[in-house]
């Protein structure tokens, strides 16, 4: 039994030691049979670590104001809409999309290069249409469009490569196009085009010489492959229902957000080394137990924050809310361990034994454990839902650490203290708890 506990506790302690490594210094991997190396960054990478938020990397805010009297509202939470889209589609997922007032839309994008393109490609109302030679409409990208892409290669048998964007037409559109093209096709030459055109540019004119019943399109023209993929991106995030004319660019630089950052990570560091050091005293071995733990779920929200597990949707933008966020949680998870050893210790000074005290005393602290953290959860669940900008990096962050300091107080504190039961740790006074000696009279 003392050899599988022995080889369990140094299992555990190497995983937590790679979480720390990880985070701190980073990892570089190479396959012995292939060469390939596997770079696992370390939190703070500015390049591929914790994604940084406004306050702390520096960056732009873009305020648009609707281009029309009186938007309604849903007009204004459509253009929102479409301005995330946007977002998404060039790769800003940690931006924040804001209303200001009733016809005003402000964007904060962390660590912009190039404001003045965002503006353009934020601003465009993306309005698709397919006009006869005549000028009239005859169909609409925003009903009639299912789907945009950008792709590279021959849009004809014996053309070159270019760049171009594809469409994918619903049912009705692809029946617009069929009847449309079958008229076109039949006048003189030099007017039987379908010209294309995004807002009041035209973009493209592509000859009709016979009726084309496809669900598909090309757009092809002067293009290169950043100005395909954003005129693809336009049309696919879907057309302003008003024009955005802007109002304000303004640009924040990282001076004090490094500096910021930099005091904050030190004030953290302190806080939770002194609390380590108040486990010790208070709580002796069992205190020890709680600081390994403590330390393991100090690695695996900074991972996590990392965006190491983006795969279930955990990862984020870290801001300075978000930082104390992270430190909040290290206070809970310190209170989840408090509140049971104090009932191990209670368990204790009843008379049972150790094993006896710490069973009990997960089981009667377990339920105010959970009902305290999931009061937690909860808040930071509306703060997120209704909160905005580095209200939600706080709520975000908050999160997390919640339901990663669950799990260590939970399991494995619970696991590291049966191990150290295991190897000898039985008398009350490893748990902080005062034994009295007799007198004799």
């Amino acid at each position: 039994m003392k050899a599988k506990s022995m080889i369990g506790l140094i299992v555990t302690l190497l995983v937590i030691f790679a979480l720390i490594f990880t985070a701190v210094c980073g990892v570089t991997i190479e396959n012995p049979f292939t060469g390939d190396k596997y770079y696992f960054p370390k939190a703070l990478d500015e390049t591929y670590g914790v994604k940084r938020g406004l306050d702390l990397v520096g960056g732009s805010i873009i305020s648009f104001e609707a281009d029309t009297e009186n938007p309604s509202q849903t007009d204004m939470d459509a253009a929102m809409a479409v301005v995330r889209n946007r977002l998404d589609s060039q790769g800003y997922y940690d931006a924040s999309v804001v209303q200001r007032g009733d016809k005003t839309i402000s964007i904060e994008i962390p660590n912009i290069n190039d404001p003045e393109t965002a503006v353009q490609m934020l601003g465009a109302t993306a309005k698709l249409t397919f006009r006869d030679p005549d000028g009239n409409v005859i169909m609409e990208g925003g009903t009639d469009v299912k789907r945009a892409t950008y792709r590279y290669g021959q849009t004809q048998e014996h053309g070159s490569m270019e760049h171009y964007v594809e469409l994918e037409f619903t049912a009705e559109g692809t029946k617009k196009f069929a009847d449309a093209t079958s008229t076109i096709s039949t006048k003189p030459q030099g007017s039987n085009f379908i010209a294309i055109y995004l807002d009041e540019d035209q973009i493209s004119s592509p000859m009709v010489s016979e009726t084309i019943n496809s669900e598909t399109c090309v757009i092809n023209g002067s293009f290169t492959e950043a100005s395909a993929s954003a005129l693809a991106n336009q049309i696919q995030s879907g057309q302003l229902p008003f024009a955005l004319k802007e109002a304000e660019l303004r640009s924040i630089g990282p001076t004090l957000g490094d500096k910021a950052l930099e005091t904050s990570l030190l004030a953290a560091g302190i806080g939770i080394l002194l609390v380590m050091i108040f486990m010790l005293i208070f709580y002796r071995a069992a205190g020890l137990i709680a600081d390994i733990a403590l330390a393991g779920y100090i690695g695996l929200v900074t991972l996590t924050v990392s965006g190491y597990f983006s795969f279930l949707g955990v990862s984020g933008t870290l801001t300075l809310p978000g930082i104390a966020g992270i430190v909040l949680g290290v206070g809970m998870a310190v209170d989840a361990n408090i509140v049971i050893f104090e009932r191990i210790k209670e368990e204790l000074r009843a008379g049972k034994t150790a094993r006896a005290a710490v069973n009990a005393g997960y089981s009667r602290a377990l339920s105010a454990v959970i009902d305290s953290n999931i009061t937690t959860i909860i808040a930071a669940i509306v703060l997120g839902a209704f909160g905005t900008g580095t209200i939600k990096g706080f709520a975000w962050t908050l999160a997390i650490g919640i339901v990663i300091s669950m799990i260590t107080a939970v399991f494995v504190t619970r696991m590291l203290l049966k191990i150290f039961l295991n190897l000898g740790l039985k008398k009350p006074g490893a748990f902080g708890v005062k034994v009295k000696k007799e007198v004799e009279a």
